[in-house]
Protein backbone atom coordinates (compact mmCIF):
# COMPACT_ATOMS: atom_id res chain seq x y z
CA UNK A 1 0.00 0.00 0.00
CA UNK A 2 3.29 1.74 1.09
CA UNK A 3 4.42 1.99 -2.95
CA UNK A 4 1.36 2.34 -4.15
CA UNK A 5 0.61 6.16 -2.86
CA UNK A 6 4.56 6.74 -3.19
CA UNK A 7 4.07 5.64 -6.79
CA UNK A 8 0.53 7.58 -6.60
CA UNK A 9 2.29 10.79 -5.06
CA UNK A 10 4.76 10.90 -7.65
CA UNK A 11 2.73 10.12 -11.10
CA UNK A 12 0.01 13.05 -9.87
CA UNK A 13 3.22 15.78 -9.18
CA UNK A 14 4.78 14.92 -12.66
CA UNK A 15 1.28 14.26 -14.47
CA UNK A 16 0.31 18.29 -12.89
CA UNK A 17 3.64 19.48 -13.91
CA UNK A 18 3.42 18.03 -17.60
CA UNK A 19 -0.48 19.23 -17.89
CA UNK A 20 0.34 22.52 -16.56
CA UNK A 21 2.57 23.06 -19.32
CA UNK A 22 1.02 21.71 -21.97
CA UNK A 23 -2.09 24.22 -21.13
CA UNK A 24 0.09 27.48 -20.84
CA UNK A 25 1.71 26.20 -24.17
CA UNK A 26 -1.72 25.85 -25.91
CA UNK A 27 -3.13 29.11 -23.95
CA UNK A 28 -0.33 31.00 -25.43
CA UNK A 29 -1.73 30.07 -29.19
CA UNK A 30 -5.47 31.85 -27.88
CA UNK A 31 -6.23 35.00 -28.92
CA UNK A 32 -5.79 37.83 -26.62
CA UNK A 33 -9.13 37.83 -24.93
CA UNK A 34 -10.16 37.96 -21.02
CA UNK A 35 -13.33 36.14 -21.37
CA UNK A 36 -11.55 33.16 -23.51
CA UNK A 37 -8.65 32.65 -21.24
CA UNK A 38 -10.48 32.21 -18.31
CA UNK A 39 -12.99 29.99 -19.28
CA UNK A 40 -10.20 27.97 -21.18
CA UNK A 41 -8.18 27.95 -18.36
CA UNK A 42 -11.59 27.01 -16.15
CA UNK A 43 -12.31 23.78 -18.29
CA UNK A 44 -8.85 22.73 -18.24
CA UNK A 45 -8.52 23.09 -14.72
CA UNK A 46 -11.87 20.84 -14.10
CA UNK A 47 -10.51 18.67 -17.02
CA UNK A 48 -7.71 17.39 -14.64
CA UNK A 49 -9.78 16.31 -12.01
CA UNK A 50 -10.77 13.26 -13.91
CA UNK A 51 -7.62 11.66 -14.45
CA UNK A 52 -6.42 13.01 -11.06
CA UNK A 53 -9.54 11.02 -9.30
CA UNK A 54 -9.21 8.10 -10.80
CA UNK A 55 -5.30 7.93 -9.80
CA UNK A 56 -6.54 8.79 -5.86
CA UNK A 57 -8.46 6.20 -5.87
CA UNK A 58 -6.15 3.89 -7.01
CA UNK A 59 -3.73 4.78 -4.56
CA UNK A 60 -6.19 5.01 -1.60
CA UNK A 61 -8.03 1.37 -2.85
CA UNK A 62 -7.11 -1.49 -0.38
CA UNK A 63 -4.92 -3.81 -1.22
CA UNK A 64 -6.50 -7.44 -1.82
CA UNK A 65 -7.10 -9.77 0.50
CA UNK A 66 -4.39 -12.51 1.39
CA UNK A 67 -5.92 -15.17 3.60
CA UNK A 68 -2.97 -15.76 6.74
CA UNK A 69 -0.74 -18.53 6.34
CA UNK A 70 -1.73 -21.97 7.69
CA UNK A 71 0.49 -23.63 10.59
Amino acid sequence: MRLRILVGGLALALGLALYAGIVMAIAARLPENALLAFGFYALAGFAWLVPGSYLTRWMLRAPPYRPPPAG
